[in-house]
């Protein structure tokens, strides 16, 4: 132990460090669990795993007037990239 540093001084920067790991410790737990993710222990293991379905196409029938507008814009568009 050096001779300029007193015992409270000693104490004091343990006590900063120990303070120090503790709150490292407690923020890695709760950024480890809010984490979005799947779930480390599954409640089932017997069951697998289900795959996300996409969600259904949703498609609106056009009148022919629609389709008729629709091919013209289509046209003009073409029509104005040259």
């Amino acid at each position: 132990m050096p001779e300029h540093v007193s015992i409270p001084q000693l104490l004091g920067v343990a006590v900063l460090v120990l303070a120090t790991v503790v709150w490292v410790v407690g923020l890695t737990r709760v950024l480890r669990r809010s984490r979005p993710g799947p779930a480390r222990w599954p409640t089932d293991p017997a069951l697998p795993r289900q795959r996300q379905a996409a969600p259904p196409r949703e498609s609106v029938p056009l009148t022919p007037a629609e389709q008729d507008a629709f091919a013209g814009l289509v046209r003009q568009l073409g029509d104005s990239g040259r």
